[in-house]
Formats: structure tokens, sequence, C-alpha cells
């Protein structure tokens, strides 16, 4: 990963007191997050596509059908772009001109490469699932030739990546700290639901009941 903020696409204008350009602040924020927005340009046009997405490393693991447009385009070398984002909390201030959220969120830009090996893939796939949920790979049945096949795998390099962060409370202007009514910070996280069997198994296995996101 280039040194992000000497690189003029990736260095943050707009309130830079929030710019993070530390690898391990991009690659935790990468790590916490399940849902990229990939950006690309193809056929005269731009497209946002929402993905999983897994870290292996200083590249991102994505996936899809060998037929998708995005497989095609970045697969053939276009320059990507992968925004990340993780809200925080609502920043309630006592005027909406001063309110806010707080977040986490990294943009990364580089190209990508189709991994055509079957252990890469394979490699790959096993990446992506343990990012979303930690153990599953272990426990479901193998991808079979046929999958693989089908199924495109890339691996986007990091070549610049920038995160943005906010934090604490709101930040009224003076004379609005005696205006009558609430401010402070709502937190947000997300939280996994009860899991619910499909009728063959009844009791989840433990790496799903051990997964912090539902306890």
């Amino acid at each position: 990963m280039q040194a992000s903020a000497k690189v003029p696409r990736s260095r943050v204008l707009r309130q830079p007191q929030n710019a993070r350009y530390d690898r391990a602040t991009v690659h935790g924020i990468l790590d916490a997050g399940l849902i990229g927005h990939l950006a690309f340009a193809a056929d005269g046009w731009p497209y946002v596509i929402p993905m999983l997405y897994a870290r292996d490393g200083e590249r991102l693991i994505l996936h899809g059908s060998v037929a998708s447009r995005l497989m095609r385009s970045l697969g053939n070398g276009a320059r990507a772009c992968l925004a990340v984002t993780l809200l925080d909390g609502f920043v309630l201030a006592r005027s909406a001109f001063n309110a806010s959220v707080n977040y986490r969120s990294v943009v990364v830009f580089g190209r990508a490469i189709s991994l055509t090996a079957e252990e890469e893939k394979k490699h790959a796939l096993r990446v992506l699932s343990d990012h979303v949920l930690p153990g599953r790979w272990a426990d479901i049945r193998p991808p079979s030739p046929k999958e693989l096949f089908v199924t495109s795998v890339l691996a986007m390099q990091i070549e610049t990546a920038t995160a943005k962060v906010r934090t604490g409370p709101p930040k009224d202007d003076p004379d609005d700290l005696t205006w009558p009514c609430w401010a402070g910070v709502v937190p947000l996280r997300m939280v996994a639901g009860e899991p619910q069997p499909d009728g063959s198994l009844s009791a989840p296995p433990d790496y799903v009941l051990q997964d912090a996101r539902f306890r």
C-alpha cells in the first residue's frame, strides 16, 4: 500500500482532521465491515455494486458469476474503487447544521486480477467465508469443480487507501448551547437476531453462538 496521503486521489481535503492513512486503521475498518460498494466504469457508464468482500493481507477478495459485467471488467484490469462505511452513532446537535454521525470509513483504490488456479480460488473463498462467519468454511461442503468453474474470484490489490473516522459528541456553536433541546450521541451497532434453523437441524453450531454479533 502506497503512502496514500501523498497521492492526490487518496488525500482527504474535506475535514482532513478526520483522515487516517495508517495501515492498522485501514485494515481494522476493512476487517470489521462486511459489505463494500465497488465502483468501476464499463461501456462508458459508471457502476456501483454492493457486495461482500474480505481482506487477505494487502488485497481484497471479491467473487461473483463469470457472466457478471463487474467480474469481466475487473478481471481485465479495470481500475476500481471500493468504499466501506461503518455507522457508529447519530450525533444530535442543537442545530441541523452541526448534526452529524460517528463513523469509520475506508476508500480503497486498486486493480484486480482473476484467480484461476483451483487452490487459489478455494483459498480466497475460504477467506471470504470465514470473514463473514469465522469457522463456517470448515463446516460446509467444499465447492465442486462445476461451482468453481462458474464462479469468478478476484483479488484486488490495495494500491492506496484512506480512512476517515469521526468520534465524540456534537460540536455546537457557543451561541446554541443554551438552546432548550437535547443534544448528544445515539450509539449504533449491528446485532444479529436469533439463529433460525431450516428444520433439519435444531441447534446452531458453537461458532455461530460464540460470534459476538449474536450476543
